[in-house]
Order: structure tokens, then sequence, then C-alpha cells
């Protein structure tokens, strides 16, 4: 079965996961009482795409799989390792944008009822996701913004539910890559996910996250990536790092 998903386009799972989704937390719930499937735990990224990008690093100008605006190209091209790490910005990549595509592990835990938290050994972020009442703009010019979540419930005709998903939109963020090459986006940029869960028949849980980032600035068009996360029983080979230009 996972093998069918990961096979998928990031843009037919667009129009998958956006096909009559409906609201699946009330207002009296708190998110943790209502989550439909349960994201804690440990993951650690499988990548199996853009390898060349993402165990690797690419090279000033290599653009491939993105469109950018003129402006775009322009700031892709003059990428600087050296000036970014001289500048205090190594982890222009680990931002909200960037980091679920780094080779990485994740710890997915409630930091509190209406609160999931995410960390990540690579860059040591940490990702805050508000359900409901906990919304606010705390977060917004740091690196990883504000995300707001919901749960989501999709269905088939009118009462057949065929998955559950956890939706995000995320703003406010400092301006980063979304490579570790240089590939801009500005702090104008916006960003939809969406969380699921599949398993496998012999039990293994695979994290599924499609993104698709618009930005006025840097992109002519959106860029959507859908990326792969493989659960690990315990915490065993969590290694912190810090933020890498290159």
């Amino acid at each position: 079965m996972i093998k069918n998903i990961l096979s998928l386009s990031p843009l037919t799972l667009v129009f998958c996961l956006g096909f009559n989704n409906a609201l699946a937390q009330s207002s009296e719930a708190s998110a943790r009482e209502v989550a439909p499937i349960d994201l804690t735990g440990n993951w650690v990224s499988i990548v199996t795409e853009d390898w060349r990008y993402r165990i690797l690093t690419g090279v000033a100008g290599d653009n491939e799989g993105y469109n950018l605006t003129e402006l775009g190209t322009r700031v892709a091209e003059s990428w600087d390792p050296a000036a970014d790490e001289a500048a205090g910005e190594a982890c222009k990549a680990y931002g909200a944008v960037g980091i679920m595509r780094q080779p990485t592990r994740l710890q997915i835990s409630w930091e509190n009822d209406n609160v999931l938290r995410i960390d990540t050994d690579a860059g040591m972020q940490t990702r805050l996701l508000k359900f409901g009442s906990a919304q606010d703009e705390s977060g917004v010019g740091t690196w990883q913004g504000v995300s707001n979540a919901r749960w989501s419930t999709r269905t088939q005709g009118r009462n057949t539910v065929i998955g559950n998903s956890l939706e995000i939109e995320t703003h406010g963020m400092r301006q980063g890559y979304l490579l570790r090459h240089g590939i801009p986006y500005s702090d104008r940029a916006s960003m939809q996910e969406y969380f699921n869960l599949v398993t496998q028949d012999d039990g293994t849980e695979y994290l599924i996250v499609l993104s698709v980032v618009t930005d006025p600035v840097f992109l002519a068009a959106p860029a959507i990536t859908s990326s792969n996360f493989r659960r690990e029983a315990d915490d065993s080979r969590w290694d912190p790092t810090e933020c890498l230009t290159q």
C-alpha cells in the first residue's frame, strides 16, 4: 500500500487531500481529545527523491523543479554559504518550509491540549502547530513562523469516511531557503501542509507530508513537494546537529 501512496505525484495528492474536506474538531473539545490520528512519537525521513539536493547539496543556480521569478532566479544564482555563515544565518534552509525536506528525525508530542510540537534533530528546530483557541501571531519573523492547524476528515459521497489528516497553514516566516543550495522564499511566503498516516500490511507506519508553498516575491508558481517519514520504535537514534550551510 505504501508504494502506491509514495508513487502519487504531489499534484495528485493535492487534489485528493483537498477534495471533500470537513473540519473534525468541535469548538468545545481540545485538539488532543478529538485527534483522529496519532502523530506523536519518533519518525525518520525516507529520502526517495531529490537525493542530490537533500542528502548532498546542489550548486548555486540549479533550480530544477522550481519555477522562480526573475528576482528569485537572481537570488538563487548568488547563493553564498560562507556569507550566510558569517551573517549568522546558517539556518536559512531549516525554516518551516525547508526543514521537512532535510534528512532528519522528528519527535512529535503535545506541548499542551491545543499545541502539537515537532522537534527536529537536524538543525535542532521546533515547530508549534496551534489549534483553535491556542492560535495567535507569536512566532512572526522567526524561522518557523506561525502555524495554524486543524484536523480534517476526507469523505466520499455523503457519509463514507476515507481518511483523516492534519492540515496546517504557516505564515510570518523569516526569509529562508527551500533547499540548502539557496533556492529562496521570502517573508511573504505562506505554506499549506497536509499530514497523513499510512500503515503497511506488516504494521509499519509512514507519515506523508504534502506541502504547497506560495510566494509572490520569489516563486512564479507554487512549490509542491511530498516528504515521507517512517515511524521508529524509540529515540535511540536521535542525533541533534547544528544547522549546515552546505
